[in-house]
């Protein structure tokens, strides 16, 4: 038997009310998206969870049945749980490390842009491969703020990829010119980060 007393009644209804006017402007937003495209994804900013996002939607992809390209910029110099996992997939995933750690421990201003270049190289011939459904590029804008390559030459290579292949590029400072041809940009922000207390990077959460 129902005990609701008139106010549980009248707040009831005052959440149904509300539900039903927000349900039409969610099935008015929907209705108003009809077109389908390849997505220009950026994650950026200085909070954690960028790389880690990217991932999942390497994971969506997959369960799509679709085939991924991913090249990491800035890593390499350790082997991620990422790279670890998406390379028992060899027949889905393409996956290239660009390859000698984070720039502030190679201290190689030459040798990193030369190894950036060599990246892009690959990142390239995957933005021109129609099988390929989503291409992450991970840490890319850290190789564009460092100017190890041109943005320019970038945008025009991701604005020339096939219409229906998806793109998601990571790294803090992405570059304004970048952020104006993306379709979705999030910028992650920090309140709190375990590394601020003292606690290295733990396996399975950051790496």
């Amino acid at each position: 038997m129902s005990m609701d007393t008139p106010e549980d009644e009248a707040l009831a209804e005052r959440h149904r009310r509300r539900m039903q006017r927000k349900k039409e402007v969610v099935d008015a937003k929907i209705g108003a998206a009809q077109r389908d495209c390849g997505l220009i994804v950026i994650t950026t900013g200085n909070g954690k969870g960028k790389s880690s996002s990217a991932f999942g939607m390497v994971a969506r992809s997959l369960g799509h049945g679709m085939k991924v390209g991913i090249v990491q910029f800035i890593k390499g110099a350790m082997p991620s749980g990422e790279e670890h996992f998406f390379r028992r997939f060899p027949e889905e995933v393409r996956l290239h490390v660009m390859g000698e750690g984070y720039t502030w421990n190679t201290q190689d201003r030459e040798r990193d842009a030369a190894k950036a270049r060599e990246a892009w190289s690959i990142a390239a011939g995957m933005l021109q491969d129609p099988a390929l459904g989503l291409v992450v590029l991970d840490e890319l804008n850290i190789a564009l703020k460092y100017r190890y390559l041109d943005v320019q030459q970038v945008i025009d290579d991701l604005l020339g990829r096939p219409e229906m292949q998806h793109v998601v590029i990571t790294g803090r400072g992405a570059p304004p010119e970048l952020v104006e041809v993306a379709h979705t940009v999030t910028e992650m922000n920090v309140v709190k980060h375990a590394f601020a207390q003292g606690i290295r990077a733990q396996p399975g959460v950051e790496l």
